[in-house]
């Protein structure tokens, strides 16, 4: 291997008590490089020589991580590179959204290897859990004929739905899912799964998805907007998903905004301008039809006359937005993503530009301050599955913190 090349990862520690921080840290570290040797990884860790070796037969007894062919560099003693063993670990993830539901499987690294989709039938939680469960188990039993010991090495599932959680819903509401956010679901899915469940908003599990291999791999500040039904941003400071005391942090669409034109008191949620959902309602569509993407990018490349004032509203407001968080976050990057065709993300990108003057427009930047990330319907599901994957493994701050005060009580 050659120890003179970058390598991203984050700092471990040689402080006592911190074993388990700085296998997420040696796992982190892998999953971002491909490979590395053992020496590789403690200057990149800043762990011990003797701690590297110790974590590294740890993760290869636990199935984890493999050795590689040894490499001979120069006139040295040959290095062992090590990597993931992506069967490792599996994830189910499940996206529920307005009109459908997806549910998806990733190995260690992030490879979808099953996925399924169902429409939700009218009635709420009432009728539609037993659809999601039934997707469920179809997509466990998929997963386990391509990966037998899946069942043994499954971390969790993901769920992710709309937002916002714990606020009071208006029934009527088409924006909400006010049944759904009234709905035990977490207590339903893991009776019904018997695996350890988590939810978060779909821009929070967009942004997941980009994190573990898309635009925002390897990036510890990064902003995604996410663009679906409505609209949302994922928060990733400091390598870790940010969520907010209620888990409502990137809920951009609730953000009272005023049309050019308009009074003051015509303020209404931003998302009512820069969504599908608004542009499904402008050109007739049908947000639940299955043929819903081929039909927008039919209007994009016919230039359908409607499309123009559509988005000259949502860049209006999309360009203030990435200016405000850039101001207000220094990310490395914005990403948009989501639930939109590429074609209309890209139109939308370029629309943009070119962006507001703000912090984050530098002379040394290494990143664009605006990409597309993924643009298909199943990114919030990929988002969901990684969350198990990335809440097992990935390396948080916080631990040590945690294990810091414990120490010094």
């Amino acid at each position: 291997m050659n120890d003179l090349r970058p390598i991203r990862a984050k700092s471990g520690t040689n402080q006592e008590g911190t074993s388990a921080h700085n296998r997420r840290v040696m796992i982190d570290a892998l999953r971002l490089n491909g490979q590395l040797s053992r020496a590789d990884l403690a200057r990149a860790t800043a762990l011990t020589k003797q701690t590297v070796s110790n974590i590294i037969e740890d993760l290869e007894r636990d199935g984890l991580v493999q050795s590689l062919t040894a490499v001979r560099n120069g006139r040295g003693q040959p290095s062992t590179p090590y990597r993931l063993v992506a069967e490792g670990a599996f994830a189910i993830g499940l996206q529920i959204d307005r009109h459908a539901t997806r549910t998806i499987a990733v190995d260690l690294v992030g490879t979808v290897l099953a996925r399924a989709e169902a429409n939700l039938p009218a009635g709420g939680p009432a009728t539609g859990v037993k659809t999601i469960l039934d997707l469920i188990e179809k997509t466990r039993r998929d997963l386990a004929s391509i990966a037998p010991q899946s069942e043994q090495r499954l971390v969790g599932l993901g769920a992710a739905m709309p937002g916002p959680f714990g606020v009071e819903v208006d029934g009527d509401d088409p924006w909400m899912m006010a049944a759904w956010q009234n709905f035990p679901l977490l207590e339903t899915l893991a009776a019904g799964t018997g695996l350890d469940v988590a939810l978060q908003n779909d821009s929070a599990a967009a942004a997941t998805a980009e994190r573990l291999v898309g635009a925002a791999h390897g990036v510890d500040q990064a902003i995604c907007i996410y663009l679906g039904y409505g609209l949302g941003a994922g928060l990733i400071l400091n390598g870790e998903l940010y969520r907010g005391a209620n888990g409502n942090a990137g809920e951009i669409g609730m953000i009272l905004s005023r049309p050019r034109g308009a009074a003051e008191h015509e303020r209404t949620p931003l998302e009512y301008r820069a969504s599908i959902a608004s542009l499904c309602k402008l050109l007739e569509l049908d947000p639940a039809d299955p043929e819903l993407y081929a039909r927008i990018d039919a209007a994009v490349a016919g230039e359908d006359i409607r499309l123009p004032g559509w988005l000259d509203a949502a860049v209006y407001e999309l360009r203030a937005v990435v200016q405000a968080l850039e101001t207000v976050f220094d990310p490395q990057t914005v990403i948009l993503c989501g639930g939109l065709p590429p074609g209309l993300a890209r139109l939308i990108v370029d629309a943009m530009q070119p962006l507001l003057a703000s912090l984050a427009d530098r002379r040394d930047r290494s990143l664009p301050r605006l990409q597309v990330g993924f643009t298909d319907p199943w990114a919030v599901a990929i988002g969901a599955a990684a969350e198990p994957i990335s809440r097992t493994f990935d390396p948080r701050f916080s631990a040590i913190l945690k294990t810091r005060s414990a120490d010094a009580s």
